[in-house]
């Protein structure tokens, strides 16, 4: 079976039904990826301040004012309500090395459907939800709105950077996943889930430097797209890859597939590391499975999730 090359508009809307059985949510079930020593909790909305009062008896202590207080000379706390959304953020890679799968589906139409099915799930949670789509050539940037015509905005951005990599004539440009983490901070000042949905190609030192502003401020969740075949890759003579118009002949001999492992290994490594230190979680996504069936796993398959 070939893999899915592109992803159709028609094939996101579909998925609205599909967009149950996990939360973004800072209560996760035991078993998610997202809760206990696996990774931090996700701090959730927001607290907003409502109003200045008189300390009543069994206040909570921690909520004094105590500027007011002496001020004033009186006992005074400060009272918060919780905000009542918290805007998310998907920022969706198009790019080149995106265009690749071996089995179900490419990892450019896997993401689609990963953020898909966050958009889906976040407005019907009642949050606003927008998105950064970007490959080589162009970064799209939807703001975040609590509208399903917002989202259909999005997703006819999907689709139409995802068509174009199966163009004969794919994006050029200069476009790089730095420069939708910088337009990422731009949009989401405080109190965003930013879902960062790509395979981290062409990640650096600046990546990680924009990913620890980023997540000073907000919470951070990675989605790493990844192919089976783009984790052990084995040769075998007259073995050739393509990558439009550009081509190459594998090595058969059995280091080369080590060596490719190790590398691709390594790689992977140091980013969960460096996620770690931030308290990032990182939810890794194969293109050779049905994605709601892998997201709902990662987060612990509630079924009774509405």
């Amino acid at each position: 079976m070939s893999a899915r090359v592109t992803i159709r508009l028609e094939e996101l809307l579909l998925l609205k039904a599909e967009a149950r059985g996990f939360s973004f949510g800072p209560r996760q079930p035991v078993s998610s990826l997202l809760a206990g020593r696996h990774a931090s909790r996700l701090r959730g909305r927001g607290l907003a301040f409502e109003e200045l009062r008189h300390y009543h008896q069994g206040d909570d202590i921690r909520t004094m004012d105590w500027k007011a207080t002496a001020r004033l000379r009186s006992p005074y706390v400060r009272v918060y309500s919780e905000e009542r959304e918290r805007p998310v953020l998907l920022v969706v890679d198009q790019r080149r090395p995106m265009f690749f799968g071996s089995q179900q589906a490419m990892k450019s139409v896997t993401a689609a459907e990963v953020a898909a099915l966050g958009a889906w799930r976040t407005l019907d949670s009642g949050d606003r939800v927008g998105g950064l789509v970007f490959n080589e050539q162009e970064i799209v940037e939807v703001r975040p709105h609590r509208s399903q015509p917002r989202v259909l905005t999005l997703f006819h951005a999907i689709c139409r950077l995802n068509t174009q990599l199966a163009s004969n004539e794919p994006p050029e440009g200069k476009a790089t996943l730095n420069q939708a983490l910088e337009g990422a901070l731009r949009v989401a000042k405080h109190d965003h889930l930013v879902v960062l949905i790509t395979d981290l190609d062409g990640a650096n030192d600046n990546t990680q430097r924009l990913a620890t502003r980023l997540s000073a401020h907000n919470d951070v969740l990675v989605v790493a797209v990844y192919d089976p075949l783009g984790i052990s890759l084995t040769g075998t003579p007259g073995m050739f890859a393509n990558d439009i118009g550009r081509t190459w002949e594998i090595p058969s001999h059995s280091a080369f597939s080590r060596d490719f492992q190790a590398a691709f290994q390594r790689c992977l490594d140091r980013w969960r590391e460096i996620f770690r230190a931030l308290r990032v979680p990182v939810l890794p996504i194969s293109t050779a499975r049905p994605v709601v069936e892998q997201i709902r796993a990662l987060f612990g398959n509630r079924p009774n999730t509405l």
